[in-house]
C-alpha cells in the first residue's frame, strides 16, 4: 500500500511560479516511479511529467516541457512539480500517482495509487 498527499497548490497570476509536494508512505519510497497528471474542469486527466526511482530519467508532456521539473528527494518520502512560466490553461487538479514497476509512463492506467488532488488557478 501507497499513501499519497499532495501540497501546494494555490492562486497565482500568468508567468508566475509553483511548486507542488507530494509526501508517500507506506511502501518503501525509492522502489518506484512517480507521476504527475491533472484535470482540468470537464477534460479528461492528462499526463504531466513522471521520475524513475533513482531521479535518473523523466518524462513530460510537450504542453509543460522547459516549464515544468519534476524531481524527487527519496530521504523525505517526496516528489516535487516545480512549476514556472505558468499559463491560465495550467489551471487544474494536480494529482501525483505512484507506479510501482518503475517506468516513466504517461498513460494513467499504468499507476497503481494516487492522491486526492490539489487545486492550481492560473489567472490571466
Amino acid at each position: 500500500q501507497v499513501q499519497l498527499v499532495e501540497s501546494g497548490g494555490g492562486l497565482v497570476r500568468a508567468g508566475g511560479s509553483l511548486r507542488l509536494s507530494c509526501a508517500a508512505s507506506g511502501r518503501t519510497f525509492d522502489s518506484y516511479a512517480m507521476g504527475w497528471f491533472r484535470q482540468a474542469p470537464g477534460k479528461e486527466r492528462e499526463f504531466v511529467a513522471a521520475i524513475n526511482w533513482s531521479g535518473s530519467r523523466t518524462n513530460y508532456a510537450d504542453s509543460v516541457k522547459g516549464r515544468f521539473t519534476i524531481s524527487r528527494d527519496n530521504a523525505k518520502n517526496t516528489v516535487y512539480l516545480q512549476m514556472n512560466s505558468l499559463k491560465p490553461e495550467d489551471t487544474a487538479v494536480y494529482y501525483c500517482a505512484a507506479d510501482l514497476n518503475n517506468y516513466v509512463r504517461a498513460h494513467e492506467r499504468y499507476y497503481d495509487y494516487w492522491g486526492q488532488g490539489t487545486q492550481v488557478t492560473v489567472s490571466s
